[in-house]
């Protein structure tokens, strides 16, 4: 069964798709980590796109009252972490990313599908 978006999950897809992010990827990781319920991945072309998707998905986060434990990675903008304690978000630098390749590291994990209809701009 594909799990759907939950309503934090679809906020962030919201918030980084608004700054052009690409390859958006939501990982369930529910039965798989106690650590957090999801990773969301995705991609930025430059470390201001990096830094502006981070920029979105806070100020997203912000105004709806989540909670955020930590960020990471900000000032150099390849990789950026922010922890949302139910949902760990890793913006990359596109070339980061392929060096790191977390998608093939939690390979074994369901992907949350993103539904096509679901508009990643608003």
């Amino acid at each position: 069964m594909v799990e759907k978006l939950n309503n934090l999950n679809q906020l962030i897809v919201h918030a980084a798709s608004e700054k052009k992010a690409f390859d958006i990827l939501v990982l369930d990781l529910r039965t798989y980590s106690d650590l957090t319920d999801f990773f969301i991945i995705c991609s930025a072309n430059s470390r201001m796109q990096t830094q502006a998707i981070a920029d979105s998905i806070l100020g997203q986060v912000y105004e709806k009252s989540y909670k955020i434990s930590s960020t990471e990675g900000y000032t150099s903008g390849n990789w950026v972490v922010l922890d949302l304690i139910d949902v760990v978000v890793h913006i990359f630098h596109k070339d980061v990313r392929v060096q790191y390749d977390l998608e093939r590291l939690w390979g074994d994990v369901p992907i949350v599908e993103i539904p096509s209809d679901m508009p990643l701009e608003r």
